[in-house]
Order: structure tokens, then C-alpha cells, then sequence
């Protein structure tokens, strides 16, 4: 597998810690990049049990057209202590320029501290593909049907 660069173009908000720099890739196969917590005063911030919110990265981003980045949780995070990301995948369009903030979740049942400067999510730059919408009299027939949730069996 190929795989495709895509530049993506950051600037800094004026208050964030420079010194944490840019996303990046932990290793060479890792598809996606580390986000990194930028908090105010260079603190902490306690999340509690069922709790959620804006983390900061300090940076806003320019995405090409054609293209969107998916804000997703860190595996590890989620599996050890409960930290998730409530709308994951969130998706950053190409034409948005604000604040790059993650919405993050504590499902787990105890305060979660979060660091500045702590890996928080992973972004994913990813292809757009855009649908054209229309009306039809009928839909083709398929081997599934009307056959919804758990209509496939188990295992």
C-alpha cells in the first residue's frame, strides 16, 4: 500500500505552548496522529466520572478541499481508565478555521486528570466522498431486506 501525503497547515493560538508542537505520527504504520492537551496556565484538568469536555490543542488547522481529518479516541485511554471521545469519529471539515478543540469523555468511574501536554486523541486525514441526493418511486430488492438490528444473527 501506497501511502499519500496530504499537507495539512497549522498556526498557533496566541496563548498556546509552542514547545508542544505539532501533531504527529508515534510511529511509521500509525495512521493516525497524536493530539496533544494545551491547557491554560500549563495545568491540569480534572475530569470527573461521567464528565465530559474541551480540551484545547492550541492550534487551528487548514484542511485542502476534498479531504476532512477524524478527531478519534486513543485506544489506550479507552481500554485503561474510561476516556473516550462522545462524538467519535468528530469530523473537522476543509472549510472550518477555528479553535482545534476535543470533546473528551470520562466513562470510566473514577476522576480522570488530564495534562498539559498529555496525548489526548488521534487525528486521521481522510478522503472526501460526497453523495447526490434524490427521490425514488421504489429501492432495489437485497438478500438482507427490511431485516434491522441483530437481523443478521450472532457471532
Amino acid at each position: 500500500m501506497t501511502v499519500k501525503d496530504v499537507d495539512i497547515a497549522f498556526v498557533w493560538e496566541p496563548e498556546a505552548d509552542r514547545s508542544l508542537g505539532l501533531p504527529d505520527y508515534a510511529t511509521a504504520g500509525a495512521a493516525g496522529a497524536d493530539l496533544r492537551a494545551n491547557l491554560p496556565d500549563r495545568g491540569t484538568l480534572t475530569l470527573e466520572a461521567g464528565a465530559r469536555a474541551l480540551v484545547p490543542t492550541g492550534l487551528r488547522l487548514a484542511i485542502p478541499d476534498g479531504y476532512e481529518v477524524q478527531v478519534r479516541p486513543r485506544s489506550g485511554l479507552a481500554l485503561k481508565h474510561g476516556i473516550t471521545l462522545p462524538n467519535a469519529p468528530g469530523t473537522i471539515d476543509s472549510d472550518y478555521r477555528g479553535p482545534l478543540g476535543v470533546i473528551v469523555m470520562n466513562a470510566g468511574d473514577a476522576p480522570f486528570e488530564i495534562c498539559h501536554g498529555d496525548r489526548i486523541a488521534q487525528m486521521v486525514v481522510a478522503p472526501v466522498v460526497r453523495g447526490r441526493f434524490s427521490v425514488a418511486d421504489t429501492l432495489p430488492d437485497t438478500a438482507r431486506g427490511k431485516g434491522g438490528f441483530g437481523s443478521t444473527g450472532r457471532g
